[in-house]
């Protein structure tokens, strides 16, 4: 099974989508593995399609493909299949592998309008932020997460009064690299913010300043500054963004499909 598992990654790492005729042609061994003219032409093509730090020739492509069999050939040799980080990378290779089969023609019937933009942008509009963020450990203790919010919120009351202290203060407490800067991140897609904290400023106007919000990060004290107009952005940024949304819609309704089907347990009390 595990050496079937690593004749696949073989497979679909070189994507060889040619089929090879009835006689392939051996252009090299390597301890007695064969590799043939089909494997060796299709990597020479898909090579010649990129540009890299060396000069794309048929001596390179062969000599990578003697390289690359070697590394395998050690690789089986010292039984590296059995590891388990090795293995790791293996499920995902397959895992992707197997979504890409099934929903390829899908995902090819995606198309982005500049309307989709619009309307997308009607709720997710670009904002430059700044903010004073004081962060937590991936786990932090409770003592930990107490004393950030009462940090948090002195600081929030002090904005309520002089709201025009705000770079001051982040450049004080902020423990970001936007602190110097008064803890402004300039224009930022709704995609690359914390869902929290895109949703504490939506819909607010230039100027406000949010209490604090905790998202993964710690807590954030979010000021407003300014909000993009749509004739402005990147259109074809927002169109990968807007395609990204239809394709996870997608892959939602297929493990949908795939969990209605299937015995899944989750033992909640061992999340903790």
């Amino acid at each position: 099974m595990k050496n079937k598992l690593l004749l696949l990654i073989t497979f679909l790492t070189l994507i060889t989508t040619a089929h090879a005729s009835k006689k392939d042609d051996i252009v090299a061994t390597v301890n007695g593995s064969k590799i043939t003219k089909s494997v060796f032409l299709q990597t020479y093509r898909q090579n010649m399609m990129f540009v890299g730090s060396t000069m794309v020739t048929r001596d390179k492509v062969i000599n990578d493909l003697i390289n690359r069999e070697l590394g395998i050939q050690k690789a089986k040799k010292e039984k590296l299949s059995s590891n388990p980080l090795v293995k790791r990378k293996m499920e995902d290779i397959l895992y992707h592998a197997q979504i890409s089969k099934d929903l390829e023609h899908s995902l090819k019937k995606i198309k982005v309008s500049d309307d989709d933009v619009k309307q997308y942008y009607k709720s997710h509009p670009e904002y430059r932020t700044a903010h004073i963020l004081l962060r937590l450990p991936i786990d932090p203790k409770v003592k930990e997460e107490k004393l950030a919010l009462e940090q948090a919120l002195k600081l929030y009351a002090m904005l309520k009064n002089s709201p025009d202290r705000f770079a001051e203060l982040a450049n004080k407490y902020a423990q970001t690299a936007a602190a110097k800067n008064g803890g402004d991140v300039g224009f930022q897609p709704a995609v690359n913010l914390a869902p929290e904290y895109f949703k504490a400023i939506r819909g607010k106007k230039p100027g406000y300043i949010s209490p604090p919000v905790r998202t993964q990060f710690g807590f954030h004290i979010i000021k407003l500054m300014a909000i993009r107009n749509f004739k402005d952005i990147a259109l074809q940024r927002y169109k990968k963004v807007v395609y990204d949304q239809k394709r996870d819609k997608i892959l939602a309704k297929y493990f949908a499909d795939m969990r209605s089907k299937a015995k899944i347990k989750i033992h909640r009390d061992k999340l903790k």
